[in-house]
């Protein structure tokens, strides 16, 4: 027990000397210079926090900014194939004979301003019809039996499917051979 309160008187004195050497220190100058450190020091951090919180919503606004207008170039390119339908359809209402054919062509390079749109962007046609079965990028929706080709076969699409560059967007609806069983 007089260890312990030994050491507490210790720590007392020691403390009192560094209260009484601090007092003392006010008037030096080294005192004052690391005080005016520390001021400096903490508003440089006041500064820096501030940049890096306006850092962060800069940051912030970026990213949203990035997304609302991410397809924007995309929709550009898209806006021709509207004009282009739109017109189609203006078309169609004209009364000759020769509208039906004329209807026809508009909408096959319309179709075709729309592909090549879509491959600007890497979207691309799954190729099904002769093809071997594959779930990943195809849906079967039926099977026939057919001798004529090969078994798990594509023998029709109802629907094509695209992709974007290694990713399905919509897998083709097939039909799926089946060998006719003896």
């Amino acid at each position: 027990m007089d260890e312990l309160q030994n050491k507490e008187e210790a720590i007392e004195d020691s403390l009192s000397e560094d209260i009484q050497t601090t007092e003392s220190a006010k008037d030096d100058p080294d005192v004052e210079r690391l005080k005016q450190e520390i001021n400096e020091l903490k508003d440089k951090y006041i500064r820096l926090y501030a940049e890096f919180d306006n850092y962060k919503r800069k940051t912030q606004r970026d990213k949203e900014d990035l997304i609302k207008y991410s397809n924007e170039s995309l929709i550009n390119d898209l806006l021709p194939v509207l004009d282009s339908i739109e017109m189609a359809l203006k078309h169609s209402t004209l009364s000759c004979a020769d509208n039906i054919e004329s209807l026809r062509k508009g909408v096959e390079n319309t179709l075709r301003e729309l592909q090549r749109t879509l491959e600007k962007y890497g979207v691309v046609p799954i190729e099904a019809a002769g093809r071997e079965f594959d779930p990943s990028c195809h849906h079967a929706m039926s099977q026939a039996e057919r001798e004529d080709v090969e078994d798990n076969t594509v023998i029709e699409e109802f629907r094509k499917g695209y992709m974007l560059k290694e990713k399905v967007l919509r897998p083709s609806l097939v039909v799926v051979s089946k060998k006719i069983k003896a």
